[in-house]
C-alpha cells in the first residue's frame, strides 16, 4: 500500500510541530527565568520591608491560584 498520500503529510507535520515544541518552550523558560532573575535582584536592591511585601503577595497569588485550580478541577 503507498504511504504518501494525505496521511503521510500529516504525520511528517505534525513530526516537525513535535520537534520545534520543546525548542520554544526553553526558549520561553530562558526569558522567564531571566526577568525573574533581574526583577528579584531590583527588588532586592530596594531593600526588606518591600522583599517582604513582594513574598506574602507572591504567597497569596500562589494559593490564589491552588484554589483557582482545585475548584476548576471538578
Amino acid at each position: 500500500m503507498d504511504e504518501s498520500g494525505h496521511g503521510a503529510t500529516v504525520f511528517a507535520e505534525q513530526a516537525l510541530l513535535g520537534l520545534i515544541g520543546p525548542f520554544w518552550q526553553v526558549v520561553i523558560g530562558a526569558v522567564v527565568l531571566v526577568v525573574l532573575v533581574l526583577s528579584v535582584g531590583r527588588l532586592a536592591r530596594r531593600g526588606r520591608s518591600r522583599m517582604t511585601t513582594a513574598l506574602l503577595v507572591t504567597a497569596a497569588a500562589i494559593a490564589g491560584f491552588a484554589v483557582i485550580g482545585v475548584l476548576l478541577e471538578g
